[in-house]
């Protein structure tokens, strides 16, 4: 989980580089998922293409821009031949920072209800009260792994200076420290959770401990919005049957995705089940509440001054009338 400093450092050159590409042509229309093929948050997509509700609501996605988020899916989006991507709302907040003129359309993943702080089996860790005086690990400085262990504990009322929390750089080397010592407990998320669940305990479930915090959303530039409408609305109108596959159809939805992913049918059918249980995908419907947690958040830790303006930055016109209120 990309720093949100890091992503600044990207957007002035994939400016440059949006405009170079605008005029040309698009070879094929691809589109860009933070984390595609990796985390959550494609499966629609998966199903989309697959099923072709993209092509049936007008538009042809043959691929999608693969990242590691953050200032590279951005990146991704203003350079592309077809502007737009699901992006965190970091980076969407990152764009504005630069004076980059960017509009959210849809809202993506609704909550943070695909992380889980476990610890090992056999810990006397139960409650979150029982971290004092423990360690915790978290990806890197300014990620949201770091946001959401000071929101949960702030949240528990639980004196930070009382907690060691142990940037180590990534899920996997968390878990790794964790399963060796060196600290007690440690984030993880779906499908990683799933796929390694049997080694761990679930201590602290996000969504026990935290408010609904909205996670990606649709973002394209102004320009493109004002230019291609038409062309936006179906991405959204082809997302959203694919999220409503997804909730119907979490078997088959599974057997799709792992075309895409590298994980078998059946742990993505636990995981698709396990989100489908949380409400994790949105069909669209803008959530300000989730919004604003998720810019709190960001204050917390010191990437976002004052208020965000949604308004500014959002355009309902590309949504059906049923979500656009």
């Amino acid at each position: 989980m990309q720093p949100i400093r890091s992503v600044l450092s990207t957007l002035k050159a994939a400016v440059l580089g949006a405009s170079l590409v605008a005029s040309a042509p698009a070879v094929a229309e691809e589109i860009s998922v933070t984390h595609w093929g990796a985390l959550m948050y494609g499966i629609p997509y998966a199903v989309a293409m697959d099923k072709g509700f993209f092509k049936e609501a007008g538009v042809d996605i043959t691929g999608i821009l693969t990242s590691k988020g953050g200032g590279t899916t951005m990146r991704n989006v203003l350079a592309s031949g077809l502007p737009y991507g699901e992006v965190a709302i970091a980076a969407v907040v990152a764009a504005q920072k630069e004076g980059i003129d960017v509009k959210i359309v849809n809202l993506g993943v609704r909550t943070i209800a695909d992380a889980i702080w476990v610890t090992m089996p056999d810990s006397k860790l139960r409650t979150p009260q029982d971290l004092i005086g423990k360690k915790i690990a978290y990806t890197s400085p300014k990620s949201v792994t770091e946001m959401l262990t000071i929101l949960m504990l702030n949240g528990q009322k639980i004196d930070l200076a009382k907690v060691t929390r142990v940037s180590l750089g990534g899920i996997g080397a968390g878990l790794k420290a964790l399963e060796q010592g060196a600290v007690d407990a440690a984030p993880i998320v779906e499908p990683i959770y799933s796929r390694t669940k049997d080694k761990y305990r679930a201590y602290i479930p996000a969504k026990d401990v935290l408010p609904p915090i909205a996670q990606t959303v649709g973002v394209t530039t102004s320009e493109f919005a004002k230019s291609n409408g038409p062309k936006l609305k179906a991405i959204v109108a082809g997302r959203r049957k694919g999220v409503e596959f997804v909730k119907a159809n979490p078997k088959e939805a599974a057997t799709i995705a792992a075309k895409y992913y590298n994980l078998s049918p059946e742990l993505l059918e636990t995981a698709i089940k396990n989100m489908v249980a949380v409400d994790y995908w949105s069909l669209g419907k803008f959530e300000i509440d989730g919004m604003s947690n998720m810019a709190e958040g960001l204050r917390v830790i010191g990437e976002l001054d004052g208020p965000v303006n949604w308004d500014k930055l959002i355009d309902r016109s590309f949504l059906p009338q049923d979500l656009a209120g």
